[in-house]
């Protein structure tokens, strides 16, 4: 689909954002209005207007800000009506993807921009590919694999959830200004769902689920050899569980697992350092590609003293002191461990020291 350019019409998000760079999302409607903490936003004042335009709130009374649901909420507030408010400058700017996803009714938990960046860009999402995706939650993922793969392209998106599905649709019909027809998206557990799917059709899978390790044997029945596996998860049980999965099954490639963070900088003047607050640990990726029918993927051989499956709690007393000593947890030569021992006693031996004048001082 083209971009949307030029003025700005109704039906369609726009963001403003202050002078303190407080942002605010919201849809243009004829007659409407955007309420703010400053006075309102008159949606037809904004309607016509090219981005990057400045709009005034309008003047009225702070009482129009006392919250008209719940007014009890404001009863300790009486500042909320004593003064005018208005006159508050916002630049008004169509959003960006990043912005929108940030910003769309959700009923699951989004993922982050940051994470969806390295879905599309790891996984090699590119234009006309065909996509396959389990788990549409509130549509952010899948309104990014649209726009990665286009309308050459096709994403087939399969949620659980019917009422998931009908957040997600909402919300990739409002950011393209209609339903995208380049996207199927479909109600059902993924294993039936996949299973009236063509054989090796899909150039790429990208799974958002609980339990992504139960889904490998469709999603290899269906993946084209040479295509990318990308699954999201949030825990390192999850993670764990479900690179094991992969090399068991043989036909995947040695997965790659990797985590982002996120932080952002202040840079003003002098004054130049990052801010407080971070996007920390949201969740792992694991990456993995499929291997041709026929083909064992290739893996790296473990060194044959280095048992790293075994339960240590499982053995006998000999059994575990032998795989200790066979594991070498304490990799050190004797030699490095006496210098060791020498210079932590030099180290106790003049603390030792240091207490005896302080005492013979104090007399």
């Amino acid at each position: 689909m083209e971009p949307r350019r030029g003025p700005l019409t109704a039906g369609e998000k726009v963001q403003f954002t202050d002078r303190k760079g407080k942002k605010i999302t919201d849809q243009l409607v004829a007659g409407g209005s955007t309420q703010t903490e400053h006075g309102l936003i008159l949606h037809d004042e904004v309607i016509g207007k090219t981005e990057g335009t400045v709009i005034l709130t309008v003047h009225a009374k702070r009482e129009a800000q006392v919250n008209q649901v719940y007014p009890e909420k404001d009863k300790n507030k009486p500042w909320k009506s004593s003064r005018a408010i208005g006159g508050w400058e916002y630049a008004v700017m169509r959003p960006r993807l990043a912005d929108y996803v940030l910003s769309m009714p959700r009923g699951a938990q989004i993922m982050y921009p940051k994470d969806i960046a390295q879905v599309v860009q790891l996984g090699d999402i590119r234009s006309g590919m065909r996509v396959l995706e389990s788990g549409a939650g509130s549509g952010a993922m899948s309104v990014n694999l649209l726009d990665a793969v286009g309308d050459r392209g096709h994403l087939t998106t399969i949620e659980l959830r019917p009422e998931f599905a009908k957040v997600a649709q909402a919300n990739a019909t409002l950011y393209y200004g209609e339903a995208p027809s380049w996207w199927d998206l479909k109600t059902g557990d993924f294993d039936s769902v996949a299973a009236e799917l063509p054989e090796h059709w899909f150039d790429r899978i990208m799974l958002d689920m609980l339990d992504p390790w139960n889904r490998l044997d469709q999603a290899y029945r269906v993946i084209a050899p040479g295509g990318v596996l990308v699954s999201y998860v949030t825990t390192t049980t999850q993670m764990s569980r479900l690179a094991e999965a992969l090399r068991a099954a043989g036909c995947w490639t040695e997965p790659q697992i990797q985590e982002s963070f996120e932080r952002t900088w202040k840079a003003q003047g002098l004054a130049v350092r990052p801010d407080h607050q971070m996007i920390g640990h949201t969740g792992f990726l694991v990456i993995s590609r499929a291997m041709a029918s026929g083909f064992e993927a290739l893996r790296k051989r473990d060194r044959v003293t280095k048992d790293t499956q075994t339960d240590i709690d499982s053995l006998t007393d000999e059994q575990r002191e032998a795989q200790i000593e066979e594991l070498e947890l304490r990799d050190i030569s004797d030699h490095k461990l006496r210098k060791v021992l020498r210079d932590l006693d030099r180290q106790v031996g003049e603390l030792g020291t240091r207490t005896n004048n302080r005492q013979t001082m104090s007399l």
